[in-house]
């Protein structure tokens, strides 16, 4: 079966061609054949295909590929988030609430807000998603939270050491031994990364090199959550350890962004946290000038960004971080697509798996200009209309 999208008035296809990496073509089409992106070129030399879209002078990108979430816990925290709004400052501590709701919720449960965040993420254009354990913090419940997640996507991560649960309060080292040991033997069946919170208030240098070490000799590959909450030397492990990510980096200093310029570790932002804890927006000008690789990504989770809408991400990149439009909308694709080290998505490119994603507007722009507006007409993911 092949379906063919004309009529393109804009296709963003991230393939660089002279000095635009988002390879933009005017008067475009596209043609797919099951799963996989078949030919990409001008609507008046479109090939004939089964079926026939007319994009109707609207535009087209890839899917969203959202390379940092939460989605599997129990409960909220709305509470905490009106307090903050009232001044109440930011705490990595109030992961512990949703630890206790998660661990008493059932399977079921769990699933089935999963599957709720997974439907909202669609239908906005999301269309891979990489999902972390985080709120079990024993190895029963981490086991079910990454068993659950590997339901949905293969890009499950293993976040173990996402802060010491309160019954191994002032035993970390303690805790890091579960982690690295019990805990990671039973979750990393299901997993294909491993991720640790180098942060004050949660774990130091030295135990989160433990753990991205025990995670790379059972196979998984690294990410680091780092600087969220203020310097640190999370960036410089990554660097050191290869990873293929640092989330957050609000903040940098200039030696980690040399070191991040000169490696292969991307730099996924999260705008969604600043804008939900009041922090001060990363710089994302410094950081594309300084030759960062940048991904832009929602951070699903009910603490410090319950959002799950990328097109708002991109809103905030543009007025608030210094980026493009163009810049922003190659961060949350191609961008997060590299923070997973996948050449397959986040591209469209013959070959590249069928994500595409039709806006209600002839531009990308639209995505910032109109923030809050619904501007996902369609949403194709391997080949077929998921929403």
């Amino acid at each position: 079966m092949t379906t063919l999208i004309t009529n393109i008035a804009e296709l963003t296809t991230n393939v660089p061609s002279h000095d635009d990496p988002t390879g933009v073509r005017r008067d475009a089409a596209v043609l797919i054949d099951g799963g996989r992106i078949a030919w990409v070129g001008s609507a008046a030399d479109a090939p004939d295909a089964d079926e026939h879209v007319d994009a109707e002078g609207r535009a087209v990108i890839p899917g969203f590929v959202d390379s940092h979430s939460h989605l599997v816990f129990g409960g909220d925290r709305a509470a905490e988030f009106e307090a903050r709004m009232a001044g109440q400052k930011y705490a990595a501590g109030g992961i512990r609430s949703t630890v206790a709701a998660t661990r008493s919720a059932s399977d079921d449960e769990l699933r089935s807000r999963l599957r709720g965040f997974l439907d909202e993420m669609l239908a906005q254009g999301t269309t891979t998603v990489e999902i972390k354990s985080g709120y079990g913090l024993n190895v029963v419940d981490e086991e079910r939270l990454v068993r659950l997640a590997a339901e949905v996507t293969s890009e499950v991560t293993f976040l173990g050491a996402h802060v010491v649960p309160a019954e191994y309060a002032d035993r970390a080292d303690e805790y890091v031994d579960l982690v690295t040991g019990p805990m990671l033997e039973a979750c990393a069946p299901y997993a294909k990364w491993i991720d640790v919170f180098c942060e004050t208030g949660a774990f130091t240098v030295e135990q989160s090199r433990r753990v991205l070490r025990a995670g790379i000799a059972r196979g998984l590959a690294a990410r680091v959550h780092a600087s969220q909450l203020g310097p640190g030397e999370g960036v410089r492990l990554a660097v050191e350890l290869g990873a293929a990510s640092i989330d957050h980096g609000t903040y940098l200093t200039d030696d980690d962004v040399v070191a991040l310029a000169a490696s292969d570790t991307v730099l996924t932002l999260l705008p969604g946290v600043e804008f939900s804890t009041r922090q001060p927006y990363p710089d994302a000008r410094r950081l594309i000038d300084a030759g960062v690789t940048v991904a832009l990504a929602c951070d699903t989770n009910p603490g410090s960004s319950f959002t799950s809408s990328m097109p708002f991400c991109i809103a905030i990149a543009v007025r608030d971080m210094g980026m493009t439009p163009g810049e922003a909308v190659w961060a949350a694709t191609a961008g997060g697509a590299r923070a997973l080290r996948r050449a397959d998505i986040g591209v469209i490119a013959p070959g590249a798996r069928a994500d595409l994603v039709l806006l209600k507007a002839a531009t990308r722009v639209h995505l910032a200009y109109r923030p809050g507006v619904p501007l996902v007409a369609r949403v194709w993911k391997d080949g077929l209309v998921v929403a």
